[in-house]
């Protein structure tokens, strides 16, 4: 008997803990927030879907500046110019596909290579940004559809005390709750898009920084190539 009771004051237990988990506490409250969660959720999705390729992209984009600056220089010195092209095409990031450029014009003359590397520098720069205009547009909508959801909910509240010819602080407070519920999933929303966005610029400007410290290294490796 005793071990009966035990067993059952134990799954007792594991149904309070299962029923206050974090996840069905947040089902609970999406279910309460009504139909503007929905498109909040999928501003969510569609968000972390791009944020998670722009990471994979930014990973592809990314070397090792120094080591590549230092391999290429050696390509250059014992190679040529040619040697060098090849080094690039087999490597991959945005400093690659530069160098890349540059070399490609270095045959006439090392303004036009330099042309070359500011040129594509540019069509590099707008490739790593590309995307962050949806993530920026999200970051602003998500908190707009909260406040929309939340006005819808407070016309309902209002009605609702209409209806019950009442001023109940239960129903008030009940129907100002789940009124508020969209706008603070739209604002947990819009913070994690905008930690994502702020890491993916912190990411580009120091690509970028590393992009054009590598480029003056090169245009001086073919200036010492022409003496």
């Amino acid at each position: 008997m005793q071990i009966t009771e035990v067993l059952g004051s134990l799954s007792y237990v594991l149904a309070q803990v299962e029923s206050t988990s974090p996840l069905s506490y947040l089902q609970e409250k999406f279910t309460q927030g009504g139909l503007f969660m929905w498109p909040i959720l999928i501003v969510l999705i569609i968000g972390l879907a791009i944020s998670f390729v722009k990471i994979w992209s930014l990973t592809r984009s990314s070397t090792n500046s120094k080591k590549f600056i230092i391999a290429v220089k050696e390509k250059l010195k014992n190679g040529g110019v040619q040697e060098a092209m090849k080094y690039c095409e087999n490597s991959s990031g945005a400093i690659a596909s530069v160098f890349h450029a540059g070399l490609l014009r270095a045959d006439e003359g090392v303004e036009a290579a330099e042309k070359a590397i500011t040129t594509y520098g540019a069509i590099e720069m707008n490739f790593l940004e590309r995307g962050l205009v949806w993530i920026s547009l999200f970051i602003s909508v998500a908190p707009m559809i909260g406040f929309l959801g939340t006005v819808q909910g407070m016309v309902v509240a209002f009605d609702d005390i209409a209806a019950a010819n009442t001023m109940s602080p239960s129903i008030v407070a009940n129907g100002i709750s789940i009124a508020l519920l969209t706008t603070l999933f739209g604002l947990i929303v819009a913070i994690i898009l905008q930690f994502f966005y702020n890491f993916f610029l912190s990411r580009i400007d120091a690509i970028v920084g590393d992009m054009e410290e590598s480029s003056i290294e090169l245009i001086d490796a073919l200036y010492q190539m022409k003496k």
